[in-house]
């Protein structure tokens, strides 16, 4: 087992990450869950992830009944996380943590991140002292580690770490498609945190699943290889990196668990030959690109979409479903319609293509989205 030099009392490199746990219809399939959790520790790994939205509040539930109920505290290390949507104000936070505490069953957290922090939000963490609180609950005992996770630019993660350098780790989305895409930035948001020296956690290492559901071009490089699964090669790529004390990973089978027990047991970087078919398997997804879109988002920033439509979101589900296998496009668009607008909504007011760099046809793009994710 891989000693982490960041965080002595992590356990490998390797995290279980509680966002995509095996269910029974609507309800976690708490059985198969405590075998994979009891496989997991049993493999000499301790380090679960949870937050308090996730499968609507049953994943915490869950850790509580499989996890910590059957386990001894000093058996695992359990990460929560503050999420904006479940605070208005500073004096809401308390009883938000405190709550989450009895909804897992234990006494204190390992880590507890700053949610999801963006531009946007970064300012209702900060003007809630969302920070500062986290910070007196580390000193009142209740949490040993504070961090954030993070979905926005390098220059943010920079804004957010000169604001606050108390920030012991930082989770970002990190794989080897996501590495020099544009609309991501998972090398400059790395660079960043090697600028303030601070350690990572990897989340979406297999870019939730999509890594693992290759089109017949790129699997054929690492059928080549004759050595292991999809998602070792993506799992291992993060975790290669010098700066990455953990990656997560979703399992929510215990297919899985087993499969990324075998790579991380005892994890070795990948090799030349290795780093070779992943350039070779991004170049191959990068070719089946459909829309050149590059994430800049001038079109709903620089001139505001009057129907709220997240332009790049619609191309990228597009780009997607030309790329992977199994990509479940109508469910992201759910989730990215949920609080915006539809493809179907443009007025077709031609604003967004002024501004496009890329000089895409949106328009016509846009009721494309709609006749491939609308029913």
């Amino acid at each position: 087992m891989l000693d982490n030099s960041f965080f002595p009392e992590i356990h490998g490199r390797f995290g279980f990450g509680c966002m995509r746990l095996p269910m029974i219809d609507k309800e976690v399939d708490k059985e198969q869950f405590s075998r994979m959790i009891d496989a997991f520790i049993g493999a000499g790994f301790n380090y679960f992830d949870t937050a308090h939205g996730y499968i609507n509040g049953k994943s915490e539930l869950a850790i509580k009944e499989c996890l910590c109920a059957r386990h001894d505290r000093s058996e695992f290390l359990l990460t929560d996380k503050l999420t904006g949507s479940y605070f208005e104000k500073e004096e809401d936070i308390r009883p938000l943590f405190k709550s989450q505490l009895e909804a897992c069953g234990v006494e204190y957290f390992d880590f507890y991140l700053m949610h999801a922090q963006n531009a946007k939000n970064f300012e209702q963490f900060k003007a809630c002292r969302a920070y500062e609180t986290a910070f007196e609950l580390k000193k009142e005992g209740f949490i040993r580690h504070v961090g954030l996770s993070f979905h926005d630019s390098a220059e943010t993660l920079d804004k957010i770490l000169n604001t606050y350098p108390e920030v012991e780790v930082v989770q970002i989305q990190f794989n080897y498609l996501d590495y020099n895409d544009p609309s991501v930035d998972s090398r400059g948001v790395y660079e960043v945190c090697e600028k303030h020296n601070k350690p990572v956690i990897v989340m979406e290492p297999v870019k939730g699943g999509q890594l693992v559901g290759l089109p017949d071009e790129a699997q054929a490089v690492f059928d080549e290889l004759k050595g292991g699964s999809n998602a070792s090669y993506a799992i291992r790529f993060a975790a290669g990196f010098p700066k990455m004390c953990m990656v997560l990973s979703g399992m929510s089978n215990t297919e899985q668990m087993e499969d990324n027990i075998s790579f991380m047991r005892d994890f070795k970087p990948l090799e030349e030959r290795e780093l070779d078919a992943i350039e070779k398997v991004r170049s191959v997804l990068d070719s089946l690109t459909v829309i050149p879109c590059t994430g800049c988002s001038y079109c709903v920033e620089q001139n505001k979409c009057p129907r709220d439509i997240r332009i790049p979101d619609m191309f990228e589900l597009i780009n997607n479903s030309a790329k992977f296998r199994d990509f479940n496009g109508k469910r992201y668009y759910g989730w990215y319609t949920s609080k915006h607008g539809k493809a179907s909504d443009c007025i077709r007011c031609g604003r967004c293509e002024k501004v496009c760099p890329q000089h895409i046809e949106i328009r016509k793009w846009l009721m494309k989205v709609s006749e491939a994710f609308e029913d």
